[in-house]
């Protein structure tokens, strides 16, 4: 048995790999799961907001890897639409407009929020550090129009608000560096406040920025959409990927062990 389990052939570990990556999927169900503490101050933060307050959220993220934030940006949105907070969101990443636009809709279809009333989608301009300065001095002066080329003018949810003093919040959902250029360039000039929800690779470097008070909250990865699809009692996606990524952990350890005690035996046997 042990020389068999020494020499176990690999179709067999690729299907159980399949399967514990279909199951979750098809078969709904959470694993145990603590909030964290940064998740759950982002949630106590919106859900504090007022009726009729707006964030901003920054869809920063392509197609390789939206996986991850997606779910916290629907988390997040279903939050904010039960709370009556509305939502703009805009890109520093010009890919990722038609995922935003999807998940905005997805979403608000799901809730019943109106476009232009309950949330916008800005869209792209280049110049990622000239968009997030010049929307400090004047939202307009760099998004004159939507995504759709609608005047904002006629955006009735955006009649009173001018710059960054109108937004309570913005949340950058992220796969690369632009968390920092907010940080540096909204939150240090314009005291901006922000919170991050950002892909498991670059979680690690986003922690000194919770130290120093420079976000305010911070969605790791599946885990983070998966905690506050927990608070705001929603199965979603996060829920879905987290269940998948640990039991593709577990099975990946558990196929460890075994192949450890096996050679042990093995070689104890042939001694």
């Amino acid at each position: 048995m042990f020389e068999k389990l020494m020499n176990i052939d690999r179709r067999i570990v690729f299907t159980l790999v399949a399967l514990v990556v279909i199951i979750p999927m098809l078969a709904p169900f959470s694993i145990p799961l603590t909030v964290a503490e940064p998740t759950q101050n982002l949630y106590d933060y919106i859900d504090a907001l007022p009726p009729g307050s707006t964030i901003m959220i920054s869809f920063d993220y392509g197609p390789s890897s939206f996986v991850e934030p997606e779910p916290m940006a629907e988390a997040v949105m279903k939050h904010c639409f039960d709370k009556e907070v509305n939502v703009i969101g805009i890109t520093l990443e010009i890919q990722a407009v038609p995922l935003a636009d999807k998940v905005m809709q997805r979403v608000a279809v799901e809730k019943g929020a109106v476009y232009g009333e309950d949330y916008v989608l800005l869209g792209y301009r280049p110049g990622d550090t000239f968009v997030i300065l010049g929307m400090g001095a004047e939202i307009a002066s760099v998004f004159d129009s939507d995504y759709l080329e609608k005047p904002i003018t006629e955006i009735p949810m955006l009649q009173n608000i001018t710059n960054y003093d109108q937004i309570s919040l913005l949340l950058v959902l992220a796969a690369g560096s632009t968390v920092e250029d907010w940080i540096t360039y909204g939150h240090t000039k314009f005291d901006l406040q922000i919170a991050a929800g950002v892909t498991g690779v670059i979680v690690s470097q986003m922690y000194p920025y919770l130290q120093t008070k420079q976000l305010i909250g911070l969605m790791p990865g599946f885990r983070g959409a998966a905690e506050y699809e927990k608070l705001i009692d929603a199965f979603g996606s996060g829920t879905k990927g987290i269940n998948t990524a640990s039991l593709v952990h577990l099975l990946v350890i558990g196929l460890v062990v075994i192949g450890n005690i096996a050679f042990f035996v093995q070689r104890r046997r042939e001694e």
